[in-house]
């Protein structure tokens, strides 16, 4: 389906008048194309006369600049060719808007490219005005709420204990009373499709929306993807002003009783008996009446009116998605027509204004999430330390999943930005890579189905005493984890089959090493994999907990196990060995040394790794020292070898000092600030060592914090280990890959002999 098709479909309703007219856009292009084809045959004009023509065009009346105190060098002319448009923010009858400069305007048919511009920041400017009155529409309501809520956390305190409470009683069980209605409230909401509403009508299919494509041939064409700075920067780039919508419950604090002075009740329901009273003038409002039968129905009504809220916030993401999308959409196809690169100036403005709202939905649940923990002292609970050693290490492997595809999405993006091949590099079929808005769709819906998984954990007492654990929400982490198997293994063409499949067979070649012939998705894999070592282990304590533990109390013995402790090193050990077999394959078929030295790297680090397990485990001077020993060494020549090898850097004598001859990146003090980061990060394992805690983080939770800076690590090792590779080919003028032959003759064997 063509876009302009889908872009009408996605569209909410009663909204239609607000979006951008990408229909008549598309026909002011048309216009612009026609004039093309038409001049394009026509004879030459001679030398004199086409500069009449020229000079009539730039001073006519309907040529003249918009921004008069605008100018660009007449001197630089390749400056007019790379940035043919300016696009800056003016204030009108006190509101901002956006104007362009079209620098182009003495070119045959620059009268119709400048009409499409002024139209076009038209457009924008009403999808603009348009999204920020809807976004203090919402925050005006996040305020009502907060009020509402406050009212009923006191409601709630007056019926269940009418005796009177102690000022330290009240505090804690109105911050638990609120944090229940907030975290069922999120639970409820994630469960609701995206897009439904309450008053029946149609519902946006929000997943959907978010992966359209206008056809085949976009994401073949090259130049395109180059140019495609159209949606956003997904992570928390430009949602701060709409993120006070969320903020608003952040700093929320129990109410004192007194709030119910100034309180009535609404009577909103439609009864024969509420319509006379109607008629006859009878207050809508009654006053308060502390019984359970009141409560349930505040409480419903609360609940109603998060979840609408909720999908209020959606509503909003989608139509700035789509608005972003449309324009990246247009302004491509303007490129495409005219020859020129405007799309680039013109989607970093879009990408700076107030448009620029995405991932809301995993944040506001992120907000809820610590909400809740403040909110009901979770950390100062009896029951912290059990849920710390059974829950957390459970939800804790989405974290780490979706902080590596975050950063891959980084990756992506500035491979893009500084036009690093790494499709061919890795070898994609063409047209089948995954941008990076790609691999942020796919982060931030296992984030949201993770974090609404743990809001829905949260939502029962932490206090062991009450005994109020249930088997089906404890074993909602374990159904996650099956989904996310069952979406990896699907076989049919939907959710990126092609990258799925991609994965899943580099994944195979590296853990049946050395018995495959080792590419360079294969080892660049087993890499990733070598930084998700906490993560391996999360999958060893799914298996332990509820194989064997008593998950319907919260109770396990692994790590009393020996079975457990034992395959503890193992499955940490999997991807170094997995790596170690990969050099040694190339060491014997490619006849390199250096392969023969990066095994004996990984050979390294896996004795420090499980020297350092085995401290962690037994504990004793002796498994310190040697932990810390062989640690040491394996993160120097470890490091040595990402900056050397990996990075090519470090070269003396470049052009470069301590860096390399050629650089992708022009500013040289981020190669050398990521060498830095690169060293203290390697160094993140110390902690295991001697422990370092810091005062009221528990255990599992700074493991996981290691656990992190290790994949911050390695997505930044991403980025410059592509890099020199793209430079290799580019050195070698590699573009085109090596395709195997059928066959074999023997006269080429007789050779090789």
């Amino acid at each position: 389906m063509k876009f302009g098709k889908e872009f009408a479909a996605q569209m909410v309703p009663e909204w239609q008048g607000a979006y951008m007219d990408y229909h008549y856009l598309k026909t002011l292009l048309k216009d612009i194309q026609v004039f093309k084809q038409r001049t394009k045959h026509q004879q030459p004009v001679p030398h004199g006369l086409k500069r009449s023509m020229s000079m009539y065009r730039a001073f006519s009346g309907l040529l003249s600049h918009r921004h008069a105190h605008q100018s660009i060098d007449p001197t630089s002319s390749s400056d007019v060719e790379d940035h043919p448009i300016l696009v800056d923010s003016v204030n009108r009858n006190g509101s901002k808007k956006y104007e362009t400069t079209f620098h182009m305007q003495g070119d045959k048919g620059g009268e119709y490219e400048l009409v499409y511009f002024r139209r076009l920041d038209d457009e924008f400017n009403k999808v603009d005005k348009f999204y920020k009155s809807k976004v203090a529409e919402v925050t005006q309501e996040a305020e009502t709420l907060t009020k509402q809520m406050d009212a009923f956390i006191a409601f709630r305190i007056k019926v269940e204990n009418p005796q009177g409470w102690s000022w330290q009683d009240r505090s804690i069980d109105m911050a638990r009373l609120a944090s229940s209605v907030a975290a069922s409230t999120a639970a409820l909401a994630a469960s609701i499709p995206a897009g439904a509403r309450t008053s029946g009508r149609r519902s946006v299919e929000l997943e959907h929306m978010e992966i359209i494509e206008e056809g085949p041939s976009v994401r073949n064409d090259s130049d395109d993807d180059k140019k495609d700075t159209a949606k956003q920067d997904i992570g928390v780039k430009n949602i701060e002003k709409p993120v006070l919508v969320v903020n608003k419950f952040k700093e929320h604090k129990p109410a004192p009783l007194q709030i119910l002075d100034r309180v009535k009740m609404n009577n909103t329901l439609a009864t024969p008996r509420s319509t006379i009273k109607v008629i006859l003038n009878a207050p809508k409002q009654s006053d308060l009446k502390f019984n359970r039968e009141n409560l349930n129905k505040v409480e419903n009504k609360l609940k109603r009116a998060f979840v609408e809220f909720y999908q209020k916030l959606l509503l909003l993401k989608s139509y700035s998605f789509l608005n972003t999308l449309a324009f990246s959409k247009i302004m491509k196809k303007y490129d495409k027509i005219t020859s020129r690169n405007a799309s680039k100036t013109y989607m970093n403005m879009v990408d700076g204004s107030y448009l620029g709202f995405f991932g809301g939905c995993g944040f506001a649940l992120i907000v809820a999430l610590i909400l809740n923990i403040r909110a009901r002292h979770i950390l100062g609970h009896d029951g912290t330390d059990q849920y710390m050693e059974t829950m957390f290490p459970l939800y804790s492997l989405f974290g780490f999943i979706v902080l590596h595809t975050v950063m891959y999405a980084g990756n992506v993006y500035f491979w893009r930005r500084y036009r690093v091949n790494y499709a061919f590099i890795f070898g994609f079929k063409q047209g089948t890579e995954l941008g990076y808005r790609e691999v942020l769709l796919v982060s931030f819906g296992l984030s949201v189905m993770a974090l609404a998984s743990v809001l829905s954990n949260l939502d029962m007492e932490m206090d062991p005493k009450t005994n109020d654990f249930k088997a089906f929400t404890e074993i909602v982490p374990l159904i996650l984890v099956l989904v996310v198997f069952v979406i990896m293994f699907l076989p049919f063409n939907i959710l990126f089959r092609s990258s799925r499949f991609f994965f899943l067979t580099c994944l195979f070649h590296s853990i049946l090493a050395p018995l495959y012939k080792v590419r360079l998705p294969d080892f660049f894999l087993a890499d990733q994999l070598t930084s998700q070592v906490q993560a391996f282990r999360s999958l060893e304590f799914y298996i332990c907990y509820y194989g064997w533990g008593d998950f319907r109390h919260r109770e396990n013995s692994c790590t009393g196990n020996d079975i457990f402790n034992t395959f503890s090193f193992i499955v940490a050990v999997v991807p170094f060995w997995s790596r170690l077999l990969q050099c040694l394959r190339r060491f014997f078929e490619e006849k390199d040394t250096l392969q023969g030295y990066n095994a004996g790297k990984y050979f390294i680090t896996i004795v420090a790794l499980c020297l350092r397990t085995a401290h962690s485990l037994n504990g004793g001077f002796s498994w310190e020292i040697s932990a810390l020993v062989v640690s040491v060494a394996a993160a120097v020549i470890s490091t040595y070898w990402d900056l050397v090898y990996d990075w090519g850097l470090l070269q003396r004598h470049s052009r470069n000092r301590w860096l390399r001859d050629k650089l992708l990146v022009p500013r040289k003090s981020v190669y050398f600030g990521a060498m830095v980061l690169n060293v203290l990060l390697r160094f993140a394992w110390l902690q295991a060592v001697f422990k370092f805690e810091l005062s009221g983080l528990h255990r599992q939770a700074m493991i996981t914090i290691v656990a992190s800076l290790e994949i911050i690590r390695r997505g930044i090792w991403n980025f410059f280990r592509l890099e020199n590779e793209h430079l290799n080919n580019a050195g070698r003028y590699r573009a085109f890959k090596s395709v195997p032959l059928p066959f074999n003759y023997v006269e080429d064997e007789d050779k090789d002999e």
